[in-house]
């Protein structure tokens, strides 16, 4: 079989021309309809299957060119956190599953932040990928969240955090599940500030993401048929022993539901961010939203036992005419008291 590798094979290259060489990947297969869609036309359309509108995972620097003004943004620097700070080791040390995920994303951690405009607003966007560990949250991601945060009180600019996240970073164990309280802690900074906290749920989001910082956005923002919640289906189904209804977690039944605020789809997601944070900065000439604590609310509808119940407006009336003090009577003489006794 040597010569026909050798002597044929290479005869009826030159013959045709040669054989040029064929990238990988310029085909990919829908996980949802399972058309075969080329590169380019995928690309285009944002990572959307133009089949059957299946919403696909991307990084984060195409989710950062999709947001900001003209795909202008600068990525900010983090400190390097404790490398392993339990010395896990399951099948491989967790030091060489976080070597190979550096190399293969190019990226320290799951969590990137940027800042630059959108819509001529400042913004300050946090960015989970799913393709480092899963967008597991570790001390890093928490160290990134609460960074993220205080920039944009620097800046006065709206926090938008996008969600791609399997949960908590099960090597790092109790020291990923503070995060949870650390981020939670920053988002509220966030709000006492009076700016701005939206939340981009792409999927999938679940966990201990879920459970803290992805779910208290002012307004929550998901993509079609996303998968949000925080333990799997297989699980809940096994503990509830029930079946749950079709579409249980996803971004539409969620919405249907009143825990998602609305779903958008990806090419639609940055005028729509631009418009609510516009809402949100700009409510209008003459408008003004000042937040009040619930409490605080029903202090000022009923004031307690302590507190004088305030009075009524009444209508200004004109002032009336001063008149002036009526004379004193004189006293009594001596001779009409004894006639009074």
């Amino acid at each position: 079989m040597n010569w026909l590798t050798n002597f044929v094979k290479p005869k009826l290259r030159e013959l045709v021309g040669g054989q040029k060489d064929i990238p990988e990947n310029l085909w990919h297969k829908c996980s949802g309809c399972g058309q075969m869609i080329f590169h380019r036309d995928l690309e285009k359309n944002l990572q959307v299957c133009q089949h059957c509108g299946l919403h696909m995972r991307i990084g984060c620097d195409e989710r950062m060119a999709l947001l900001f003004d003209e795909g202008n943004y600068q990525v900010i620097e983090q400190e390097a956190p404790v490398a392993d700070p339990l010395k896990f080791k399951d099948r491989k040390k967790y030091t060489e599953r976080m070597k190979e995920a550096q190399t293969k994303s190019g990226k320290p951690d799951a969590l990137t932040v940027a800042h630059g405009k959108m819509g001529g607003q400042p913004v300050v966007v946090a960015v989970l990928d799913f393709a480092f560990m899963g967008g597991s949250m570790g001390i890093a991601v928490g160290d990134g969240l609460v960074a993220a945060a205080r920039l944009a009180q620097v800046q006065d600019a709206s926090l938008i955090v996008v969600s791609s996240s399997g949960g908590a970073r099960m090597q790092e164990g109790i020291l990923s599940l503070m995060q949870m309280a650390r981020t939670t802690i920053a988002i509220e900074e966030v709000r006492e500030a009076g700016l701005p906290y939206i939340v981009v749920l792409a999927d999938p989001t679940t966990g201990g993401v879920t459970a803290s910082f992805a779910m208290l956005g002012d307004i929550a923002i998901a993509e079609p048929g996303a998968v949000i919640g925080f333990a799997g289906a297989r699980v809940i189904e096994t503990t509830i022993r029930e079946t749950l209804p079709d579409g249980f977690q996803k971004s539409e039944y969620l919405y249907d539901h009143g825990m998602v605020d609305i779903v958008v789809r990806r090419y639609e997601l940055r005028d729509t961010l631009i418009r609510v944070i516009n809402l949100l900065r700009n409510p209008g000439p003459g408008a003004e939203i000042v937040a009040i604590p619930a409490a605080e609310m029903m202090r000022q509808a009923a004031p307690g036992p302590d507190e004088p119940e305030e009075e009524a407006e009444s209508v200004e009336e004109p002032e009336a005419e001063v008149l002036p003090p009526e004379p004193e009577p004189e006293p009594a003489s001596a001779e009409e008291d004894k006639k009074t006794d």
